[in-house]
């Protein structure tokens, strides 16, 4: 891969039946520092949070796997 990284935050609530449902769309963040300490402050405020990185090149369409910077609470499954 080319050596470009995607770093992402997103978060989660919960809906009236207890299913997990994104709070926002996921976020592309900057730097994995930002993503850690960005995720860190809203852990109190949904029911759960996550900041991952992979390694990317969009042009091909080639993704990395996915490496966990920070959770807290209920995520789903990454794939």
């Amino acid at each position: 891969m080319a050596g470009a990284k995607l770093i992402v935050l997103a978060a989660f609530d919960k809906d009236d039946e207890g299913n997990l449902v994104p709070a926002f769309d996921p976020r592309q963040v900057d730097t994995e520092e930002r993503a850690k300490r960005e995720a860190r402050l809203m852990a109190d405020s949904h029911a759960g949070v996550v900041a991952w990185s992979r390694d990317a090149d969009p042009g091909l369409g080639e993704y990395g796997p996915p490496v966990v910077l920070f959770q807290a609470g209920d995520v789903p499954e990454m794939d």
